[in-house]
């Protein structure tokens, strides 16, 4: 009977995930107390190892369940508490509302955008110009929108792409719910034709995602973090740009260059899962599609194009003039969106909220750990550490440091820390008003440039890992890093040389 039971509990446990990750996260869970007893030092890096591994398997069991128990037992065995993470959330709260509202926004947009850029898949069949045209777009537009907005966009176009050849190609309507993990209706002869268009789908998605970042750095509010760095510094949008701008815009160059070396050589490119080019077949399936979706538009359907389209405009400048928090402009897209293209069932509403709520959730979780890192000061050494250094090689210090734990950590958070604690310094007479100005800048281009080598370092990299999207293009936690590693050594060489020589 007890075998029975213990069998029936472990079938439940975490669903079908496998039984050897489920055994391992029940070992984390037991094992944690012990580690306490030891050091809650000790147990706070065994704690970030433990949530960035289920962040490693987001797609053999989403992150919400095992990391959201080790949240837990990390507030029962007294690491932080329940106050200090509604703190954390609060001061993030800004996030939140992006998250729940404009990815909400942008699905009620999602056929004006595949319209917009199916014309350009179409178009351009150099994947070298395509390439550098995503990434070059989604930096200008992270640039003045947010990394989260441009990534939002780019997964539901992706998706898009994926649904119309998905339907062609195995016969029937594609189920996101039910087909994103598997190729059963895919005829045989197009398995490798599939895997060649999930390749091109990738690269498109990396090289826009490490666009993000080179447009999200330059701004004010291009990140969550550099709106605190920008409160603590007192810099307006045109100074923190100019303050920038000697570091940023060489990383901007050469991370664009880098985008095109990496498609223009193939055989290099290619070690870092780029080069796949868009199937012949799949561009005709795109092009018959779009010929006949123009064909049978109806003169409604028309109209709520031109709806979506104006809303579009609308978004970039609101946000780009700051009418209000980015979440909020979110929910106006909504509010526009469906009420003038007569979506008014709560039904119909709900399907927008489905993508953006789990990460939400998980979002909230990674808080709690972001608690406990704050509450068991594992950064504190470091921080201190840097500060006693001589002031000459503090900004390279600096730099590095903050790259290193951003990758493992949220840039948000370390951005946070790093400059609350430059800010005091400074406000103490540590030193003068210039050498705190290099600091900050180290700061802001240390948590945004070298934390894109993982899906952890940066939120946008992080709603990919977990998107709908993921599984569909094979998109894994050990490919993200691996296709960001080139991008991660220019940027990290170059943003150095940078801060160096500032």
């Amino acid at each position: 009977m007890a075998e029975t039971l213990s069998r029936s509990f472990i079938s439940n446990f975490l669903g079908h995930a496998p039984d050897w990750y489920k055994k391992t996260i029940i070992g984390f869970l037991l094992i944690n107390p012990l580690l306490l007893l030891v050091s809650p030092t000790l147990l706070g890096w065994c704690l970030i190892v433990e949530f960035i591994f289920t962040l490693a398997m987001a797609l053999r069991c989403y992150p919400l369940q095992p990391g959201g128990l080790l949240a837990i037992e990390a507030i029962v065995l007294g690491l932080t508490d329940t106050a200090h993470v509604l703190e954390e959330i609060e001061s993030t709260l800004d996030v939140i509302l992006l998250l729940m509202f404009m990815v909400a926004g942008i699905y009620f947009m999602k056929n004006m955008l595949l319209f917009v850029f199916t014309k350009v898949l179409i178009k351009i069949r150099s994947k070298v110009m395509l390439s550098f045209l995503f990434s070059f777009l989604a930096a200008i537009l992270s640039a003045f929108l947010d990394a989260l907005t441009v990534t939002a966009v780019l997964i539901a176009v992706s998706v898009g792409f994926f649904s119309v050849y998905h339907k062609v190609a195995s016969g029937k309507a594609f189920d996101s719910e039910h087909d994103h993990a598997e190729d059963t209706h895919i005829q045989a002869g197009n398995r490798e034709e599939l895997e060649q268009f999930r390749g091109f789908l990738r690269s498109l998605m990396m090289h826009g995602a490490v666009g993000t970042a080179l447009g999200g750095v330059c701004t004010t509010v291009g990140e969550p973090q550099n709106i605190l760095i920008s409160t603590r510094t007192g810099w307006d949008f045109i100074e923190f740009f100019v303050q920038m701008a000697p570091v940023t815009m060489p990383v901007l160059v050469c991370g664009l260059l880098t985008c095109v070396m990496l498609e223009r050589f193939k055989v290099f490119g290619s070690k870092f899962g780029y080069g796949a080019e868009l199937p012949d077949n799949v561009r005709r399936i795109l092009s018959d599609f779009e010929q006949n979706e123009s064909a049978k538009r109806t003169q409604q359907e028309n109209v709520a194009l031109i709806v979506q389209a104006v809303v579009a405009v609308l978004l970039v400048i609101g946000l780009a003039m700051h009418w209000a928090t980015p979440g909020i402009i979110g929910l106006m897209v909504i509010i526009l969106c469906t009420a003038f293209n007569g979506v008014i069932e709560e039904h119909q509403l709900g399907k927008a909220f489905e993508e953006a709520l789990p990460f939400t959730a998980l979002l909230v979780v990674f808080f709690a750990i972001v608690a406990v890192i704050k509450d068991q000061g594992l950064f504190e050494p470091v921080i201190e550490s840097v500060l006693a250094m001589d002031e000459s090689i503090q900004p390279g210090i600096f730099f590095v440091a903050n790259g290193l734990l951003s990758a493992i950590s949220d840039n948000v958070f370390v951005a946070t820390v790093y400059i609350d604690s430059v800010r005091a310094q400074f406000d103490a007479g540590a030193f003068d008003r210039e050498h705190f100005n290099l600091l900050a800048v180290a700061i802001n281009t240390g948590t945004n440039l070298p934390s894109v080598a993982t899906p952890n370092g940066q939120a946008a990299f992080l709603f990919l890992l977990t998107s709908a999207l993921a599984p569909l293009i094979r998109l894994s936690y050990g490919r993200m890093v691996i296709m960001a590693l080139p991008y991660t050594i220019v940027l990290t060489i170059v943003g150095f040389l940078g801060v160096y020589f500032y």
